[in-house]
C-alpha cells in the first residue's frame, strides 16, 4: 500500500498510510544502497512477519538537500520584525534557493508587536512584488495562515529565534515543540530542532526543519539564479539578449524596470550580490 514518510530517526521510518494510520517501518537493503528514503517521500510499504517494510520510493516532484525533504509544496520563510532584526537580504537569499528547488515561497513576519514603522517598507515591497506576506504578533495568529497550510506540505525556514516552533505550537496546541528564548549574548536563537519531521497542522503537514543554516549557493549556476528571481519574470523575455543576466548588458529590460521602480531594487541588489558570488567562484575554479 501507499504511505508517506513523516519522520526519520536513525534507521526507523514513521509512515502514514492512506487510512491515516501510523506505522514504524524499515527500508529494504537495496533502497539504502540507492536513493535513501527521506521525509516527505511517498512510498510503497508491505507488512511481513508483523513488520512494515518500505519496498519502493515513488517519483519525487522535488527534492531538497538542506533541509533533507521531498515533495514540498511551499516554504514558509519565518522572520521576526525584531529580536532578531528583520533581514531582507536573508529573506531574498532564501527565496532564491526555494524557487530554485521548484517550491513556492511564502513570507511570515513574527513579533510585529515589537516593530516600528520601518518594517512596513519591506512588507509593502514584498506584497507589491507579488509575494504572500503573513503578519503575526504575540496575541494574534493570522487565520489566513491556517488556510494556506491546508492540504499542503510546508517547510518552515528562517533564522533561529524568530518563533518557528512557537508558531507551530499556536497553530496546533496538541503538541508542544521545544522552544528556547533568544540568546541575548549572541543576538540570535539557539537551534532547538534536532531532526526533520512533518507535523499535522491545520489539515496539512508542516516540517519544522533545521535547514538553510549555511545558505549554500555552491551548486547553483548563474542561469539557475537568474530563473529563481520571480520579480524578473515579466521583463526577462524582453531583454535584447536571450542569455541576459541583468547585470551590465545593454538593452536589459529588468534593469530598466528597476530604474522605473517596477521591479524591487532591494531584490535586484540582493540578486547582484549572489550573482557576483557565483561568478567569482566560477573564476576561481
Amino acid at each position: 500500500m501507499k504511505a508517506k514518510i513523516v519522520k526519520i530517526i536513525s534507521n526507523q521510518y514513521t509512515v502514514v498510510d492512506e487510512n491515516n494510520q501510523r506505522h514504524i517501518a524499515i527500508a529494504m537493503g537495496k533502497l539504502r544502497l540507492g536513493d535513501s528514503p527521506v521525509v516527505g517521500d511517498n512510498v510503497i510499504v508491505e507488512e511481513r512477519d508483523s513488520k512494515m517494510t518500505i519496498k519502493k520510493i515513488l517519483p519525487r516532484k522535488n527534492y531538497m538537500v538542506r533541509p533533507l525533504i521531498a515533495n514540498v509544496d511551499q516554504a514558509l520563510i519565518v522572520m521576526s520584525a525584531k529580536d532578531p532584526e528583520f533581514s531582507a537580504t536573508l529573506v531574498d537569499r532564501l527565496i532564491f534557493l526555494i524557487v530554485n528547488a521548484k517550491i513556492k515561497p511564502l513570507i511570515c513576519i513574527t513579533k510585529m508587536d515589537l516593530s516600528d514603522e520601518s518594517i512596513n517598507i519591506y512588507i509593502e515591497d514584498y506584497r507589491s512584488s507579488g509575494y504572500h506576506v503573513i503578519l503575526i504578533d504575540k496575541d494574534n495568529t493570522d487565520h489566513d495562515l491556517a488556510d494556506i497550510l491546508k492540504d499542503k506540505i510546508t517547510v518552515l525556514t528562517g533564522q533561529s529565534g524568530v518563533g518557528k516552533s512557537t508558531l507551530l505550537n499556536k497553530l496546533n496546541p496538541e503538541f508542544n515543540l521545544k522552544t528556547q528564548k533568544i540568546s541575548k549574548a549572541l543576538g540570535r536563537g539557539k537551534h532547538t530542532t534536532r531532526h526533520c519531521e512533518l507535523h499535522e497542522v491545520c489539515g496539512g503537514l508542516v516540517g519544522d526543519t533545521p535547514g538553510f543554516s549555511s545558505l549554500d549557493f555552491s551548486e547553483m549556476s548563474v542561469e539557475d539564479l537568474r530563473e529563481s528571481v520571480l520579480d524578473f519574470k515579466d521583463y526577462a523575455d524582453k531583454c535584447r539578449f536571450r542569455n541576459c543576466l541583468h547585470q551590465n548588458e545593454p538593452g536589459c529590460k529588468v534593469k530598466e524596470a528597476v530604474l522605473n521602480k517596477e521591479v524591487s531594487s532591494i531584490r535586484y541588489n540582493n540578486y547582484l550580490d549572489i550573482l557576483k558570488l557565483i561568478q567569482e567562484r566560477k573564476e576561481k575554479y
